[in-house]
């Protein structure tokens, strides 16, 4: 039964939603989690993958953190794939094409069975504020909850658009509802919107496809899964496969003669909305890269109980017949059926500089914003920011300290500091290039770098926090155990290096300086000692031995950071009164006030004089920063 005061109230189910709904209740604090269709709960409207490239190291966060969507993807997945394996530790990422049908069912199962969490279906139409205090929310029917705070995580419905050709429709994704009031309440209140938009390519039936002139991509057959505690094991053999095809000069030919007629490049005569540059439509893919004779593209299943296959890297707003052209164009697909067409998503979302690093706003207290609403693109990306809203909005009622990840945290720290403070002109994507830690923020080390922060919050069992534990002692006693035992050169020794094409030492070595050396693992020392611990503990001990320089480097620069991070600036400074500012940099300062000298230092527009000029500043007016 629906009662009408909450501690929080979370306004929207899709990832960044359900992370964040799941995360208050977990805390302890009363939730209710309003969505406009309590059937379209955790959807997955492109692509049904979680992780990738980048996001999958976030995915693996989420669930340090306490979170859930790694351990739903692991439940129904169809493939699971490791990226980039063979360029090293510091890039590689899981991802997991998952059943569009069972995900969100398996997620809806979980908020249902979760202590302190009310689902409700209906859809806001304003927010209840005074003081520039948010105290709950309106439903389109006038009725009124009332919360300490409200997270809004509203996606790609915020005042949306489906473009296909010249035609513009009202519409969330797949003909879903859309928001219709709630962006133009939030420019009343203050907020800067801004116009993005994505697409999503068209879906083919299964039986039309040729598979045999594509190229077969077949899940991993190692056993990886995006729970940090590796509880998931299963048959390799039984994965689902992928196929691989290329455009062709003749879809190229099709694209571009037909070009006037994209959404995106003319169709529709208004100016539209910013699009992805990291996941580009194919009419960008042709037109920016010309001297490309091909482009490659994956052909995906989407669910066991669809005969659809999902056409990856084909994106486009072309008109349904143009479509059509295009993917008989494509080898294996001369014949295809397309059960459902490509279309662009045109929707509102705010400037992410006016949140604080706690993705609250700064405009108005107790309101916090998560996802697509934040000009992010991706599930990942937003179920990140999705837990990290919640948590800090029950510590906040809890009067405790926020939780801040820091960019030598996790990427999910990257991801919040690249938004408060240089924002985005187009749906942002993590890459792994953001992130100048990335050899310590690994795939492989997630729940060692976050799973104690979740402690001390409440979002993990004390079960799991022993587990860490024990975990971490047993990575300190293998690592003491090869330090200090010693490989003696016998002859028996320099027959094993013999056999394995590998140089003997000259001189003896201890175990973990012997690992150091390239063409060495523990698998191959385990013939001269006895090593009884799990494979997670002697990966970090090996890793941890190979790139022992490197990582040592990395932590290095990460205090450094850390001092600058120290350094703050009080929240009423008034930036005209810093002579020697440039305009510029003055603007940007005043605009996205940032709490740390680290921070200014990584706003767009502010220069390193500026910074020294702030420093100055403040060492003469506040006595800070002595050191």
């Amino acid at each position: 039964m629906l009662k009408n005061k909450y501690d929080i109230i979370v306004v929207g189910a899709g990832h960044a939603g359900c992370e964040a709904a799941l995360a208050t209740a977990k805390m302890g604090l009363s939730t209710i989690l309003i969505t406009g269709s309590l059937n379209n709960i955790a959807t997955l409207p492109c692509n049904p993958s979680i992780g990738g490239s980048a996001k999958g190291i976030i995915v693996r966060e989420i669930d340090a953190l306490g979170g859930t969507m790694g351990r739903i993807a692991d439940k129904t997945f169809l493939q699971m794939k490791m990226l980039n394996n063979a360029k090293g530790p510091a890039v590689r990422s899981l991802r997991a094409q998952v059943d569009k049908v069972e995900y969100p069912k398996t997620m809806k199962k979980e908020l249902e069975g979760t202590q302190n969490l009310e689902l409700y279906e209906g859809l806001i139409e304003d927010l209840i504020i005074e003081d520039n205090k948010v105290f709950g929310v309106v439903l389109n029917t006038k009725e009124k909850i009332y919360s300490k705070k409200v997270i809004l995580t509203t996606g790609t419905y915020l005042k949306s658009d489906i473009l296909v050709g010249a035609t513009r429709t009202p519409s969330g994704p797949n003909g879903e509802k859309r928001s219709n009031h709630l962006s133009d309440k939030l420019r009343e209140y203050g907020f800067e919107v801004i116009r993005l938009k994505t697409g999503t390519p068209p879906r083919i039936i299964k039986e039309s496809i040729d598979f045999s002139k594509m190229s077969i991509e077949p899940g991993e057959k190692e056993c990886y899964c995006f729970n940090t505690e590796k509880n998931l094991e299963y048959d390799p053999n039984l994965q689902e496969p992928c196929y691989l095809t290329y455009t062709t000069p003749n879809t190229h030919q099709i694209i571009l003669s037909n070009l006037n007629k994209s959404s995106m490049y003319g169709a529709i005569e208004e100016p539209l909305g910013s699009g992805p540059r990291y996941c580009p439509s194919i009419e960008d893919k042709i037109v920016r890269f010309k001297d490309k004779e091909r482009h490659q593209l994956f052909i995906e299943p989407e669910s066991i109980h669809y005969n659809e296959m999902y056409l990856q890297g084909f994106s486009t707003s072309m008109p349904k017949d143009i479509q059509e052209q295009m993917v008989h164009s494509l080898p294996g697909l001369e014949n295809a059926q397309i059960s459902k067409y490509a279309y662009a998503i045109e929707y509102d979302a705010i400037n992410p500089t006016q949140l604080k690093q706690t993705l609250e706003t700064k405009i108005i207290d107790g309101l916090y914003t998560a996802g697509q609403i934040n000009g992010t693109s991706g599930y990942e990306e937003a179920a990140g920011q999705g837990i990290i809203a919640g948590i800090n909005a029950s510590l906040k009622v809890d009067n405790k300290e926020a939780l801040i990840l820091k960019r030598s945290d996790a990427y999910i720290g990257v991801l919040i500091d690249d938004l408060v403070t240089k924002g985005t002109i187009e749906p942002y994507r993590m890459l792994t290039s953001r992130a100048e830690f990335r050899l310590i923020l690994r795939h492989d080390n997630a729940d060692l770098r976050l799973r104690h922060y979740a402690h001390d919050i409440g979002t993990i069992t004390e079960e799991q926090y022993a587990r860490l534990l024990d975990k971490e002692e047993k990575i300190k006693e293998l690592t003491k155990y090869l330090q200090e035992n010693t490989l003696h050169i016998t002859s028996e020794v320099t027959k094993i290096f013999n056999e394995n094409n590998i140089n003997v030492p000259l001189t003896g070595l201890n175990y973990y300086d012997l690992l150091k050396r390239p063409e060495i693992n523990l698998e191959f020392i385990e013939n001269f000692i006895t090593l009884d611990y799990p494979t997670e503990v002697k990966e970090q001990v090996e890793i941890k031995a190979k790139y022992d320089g490197y990582i040592k480097k990395a932590y290095k620069e990460v205090e450094k950071l850390a001092k600058l991070e120290e350094k703050q600036i009080p929240e009423d400074i008034d930036y005209q009164k810093v002579t020697n500012l440039a305009s510029e940099a003055r603007q940007k300062l005043e605009k996205i006030r940032p709490k740390t000298l680290a921070q200014a230092s990584r706003i767009s527009g502010v220069n390193p004089v500026d910074i020294s000029v702030l420093t100055i500043y403040l060492k003469k007016e506040y006595g800070k920063n002595d050191n």
